[in-house]
């Protein structure tokens, strides 16, 4: 087998050139085509991006011998579909999050992925970098007890709401699908479970899709996760998970930067009336971990693509999480008023 994949990007948007120029810094993957409704878009992408062909629509980047892996950044209605073309024409699919409109239509997804022999994995980036992979490790190890809660945020505000896909019911936009889905899939990758029980409540965007929500989750063994996500709204847009000998912070948990990644180990102050009489309570000072990430988070996540497909290692984001992702995010939706 081939040591390197051949991508073929469907679409010429911000995400797909993003995506683009983490494949020129991987060390396993490279671009052999994109593919837009645009011939002079595509060809514009391509010049910038290094790809080696440049297609004026979505179907010749499946036709094409050498492509043999197709990412989707597409609008979040169009996931579906082009999912399950990609996968009939023999390609496998890394495909941008969330992975579908809901868990009905992810679910045919990968029955179809199943049928047809190749990996489908959906893109949460953050997942595959090492932050977040040093992140898991320190908590596994014990850093700070049992994990009791966790806390995260993902908001931004834009004054482009014309136009703007997130503010298309039609096209499935919504704080939720476009940037709650990170705070929802951190909530379960930290606890290492599904949820038992769920609550939300927003403000839904005369567009009709949710401009801020704000949620809870319950897990079987009794931690609980708060988020916030919005896109008429400004945060720190942080983490935090809490145990019961202290808490992490992560200043910048979905997309950190580039050599400055770290996280920061943090011990709390007791209740005075927990300790010795007139003995002052001093916590231990904290413990910043850096982490060494030179190069472009996306080129992370397409090397764990890669090792996935060459390699048969498992994917980066697993099928049950996917699968618990998107029903949650049904069920969170309905819970605000917006039903795709």
């Amino acid at each position: 087998m081939s040591t390197k994949l051949c991508f073929g990007i469907l679409s010429t948007g911000n995400i797909a050139r993003q995506f683009a120029t983490g494949i020129r810094q991987s060390l396993r993957c490279e671009l052999a085509a994109v593919g837009s409704r645009s011939l002079d878009s595509a060809r514009a992408f391509a010049a910038a991006q290094q790809a080696k062909q440049a297609y004026g629509s979505y179907a010749q980047v499946l036709a094409d011998p050498n492509v043999d892996t197709i990412y989707i950044g597409l609008p979040n209605s169009m996931h579906h579909e082009w999912t399950i073309k990609s996968l009939h024409a023999g390609k496998h699919v890394l495909c941008e999050k969330p992975i579908a409109m809901n868990a009905r239509e992810a679910q045919e997804m990968f029955e179809v992925a199943d049928q047809t022999g190749r990996i489908l994995v959906e893109a949460f980036m953050y997942r595959s970098h090492p932050q977040t992979l040093k992140l898991l490790e320190t908590i596994r190890a014990g850093a700070i007890g049992t994990v009791r809660m966790i806390r995260s945020s993902f908001c931004f505000k834009t004054t482009k709401i014309a136009g703007s896909i997130r503010f298309d019911a039609s096209l499935g936009g919504g704080a939720l699908m476009d940037i709650g889905c990170y705070c929802i899939d951190f909530s379960q990758l930290i606890a290492g479970a599904a949820p038992t029980r769920i609550s939300a409540c927003g403000h839904l965007h005369e567009s009709g899709v949710d401009e801020m929500t704000a949620g809870t989750m319950e897990f079987p063994d009794g931690t609980i996760a708060s988020f916030t996500c919005g896109m008429t709204a400004a945060t720190n847009n942080s983490a935090y998970v809490c145990g019961t000998d202290g808490y992490i912070e992560i200043p910048v948990p979905w997309k950190p930067p580039l050599g400055g990644a770290q996280f920061t180990i943090a011990h709390g102050i007791r209740p005075r009336m927990d300790g010795p009489a007139n003995v002052p309570v001093i916590p231990a000072g904290p413990h910043t971990i850096k982490v060494d990430a030179d190069r472009d988070i996306y080129s992370y996540e397409a090397d764990a693509f890669a090792a996935a497909v060459l390699d048969g290692a498992p994917p980066h984001m697993p099928r049950q999480s996917t699968m618990t992702n998107m029903r949650l995010l049904d069920d969170l939706r309905k819970q605000v008023g917006v039903v795709y």
